[in-house]
């Protein structure tokens, strides 16, 4: 491999509630596995869990991918932050429906 993964974000927060958000993206060089040249895993884990109850991920084999509440499904990838904007929005879907 060509170079080394580069941190973008790194970020870790616990809310009000005591849940903890934790967001790592690093621009890695492009392979077919990942030819935007981008890693990354977005993770709300809820007070009192110990699994994350929104996660956003794409490890190799499964690609660009999403965890809501227990439903699993494909993430269509278009730039960082789109990325950002849509974990942080099913957050708040999540969070404001336990409330």
């Amino acid at each position: 491999m060509g170079g080394r993964a580069a941190v973008l974000l790194r970020e870790k927060m616990t809310d009000e509630q005591g849940n903890l958000r934790e967001m790592v993206i690093w621009r890695v060089p492009p392979t077919p596995q990942q030819p935007e040249g981008v890693r990354y895993r977005l993770a709300l884990i809820r007070a009192g869990d110990t699994r994350p109850t929104v996660l956003y991920d794409n490890h190799h084999p499964k690609g660009h991918h999403r965890h809501v509440a227990g439903s699993e499904e494909s993430y269509r990838f278009s730039d960082v932050a789109r990325l950002i904007a849509d974990f942080l929005a099913d957050v708040r879907r999540v969070i404001g429906a336990a409330q």
